[in-house]
C-alpha cells in the first residue's frame, strides 16, 4: 500500500472515529485549530515540531498526517531531513526507522507524476 493510500485509509478511520465520538473529536479539532494558528511560530514550523514528536514517540499515523501537512505547507526535503535528524537525536536508534519512513512518505508525496 502506498503512503498516499495509507493517508487516505487513515482519514477514513478518523471519519469513523468522529462518528463514534463526535463531541470528543470536535473538542480535539478545536484544540488542533488553536494550536496550529500562526503566532510566534508559523504553522509550518509547528508542523515540524509535531513531526519531530511523532517520530520520537513512534506514531505512524501522526507521521503520515504531519508529513502530508508539511508538503502542503511548502516544506523542503532539506528542512524535513534537518528536523528528522533532531528527531533521531531525541528518539535514539528506533527513531532512525521512523525518520526513514517519514522521508519516504515525503519523497512519495512530492514525486512528480
Amino acid at each position: 500500500m502506498s503512503f498516499k493510500d495509507q493517508i487516505s485509509a487513515n482519514a477514513g478511520y478518523m471519519r469513523e472515529l468522529r462518528k463514534a465520538m463526535p463531541e470528543t473529536f470536535a473538542g480535539f479539532m478545536e484544540l488542533q485549530k488553536a494550536a496550529t494558528v500562526d503566532n510566534a511560530l508559523s504553522r509550518k514550523q509547528k508542523e515540524f515540531v509535531a513531526l519531530g514528536i511523532a517520530v520520537a514517540i513512534r506514531c505512524e499515523g501522526c507521521i503520515l498526517s504531519h508529513v502530508a501537512a508539511l508538503v502542503k505547507a511548502g516544506a523542503t526535503r532539506e528542512e524535513l531531513v534537518d528536523v528528522l535528524g533532531m528527531s533521531v537525536q531525541m528518539a535514539g536508534g528506533p527513531g532512525l526507522s521512523y525518520a526513514a519512513k517519514a522521508l519516504a512518505i515525503f519523497d512519495e508525496l512530492t514525486a512528480e507524476g
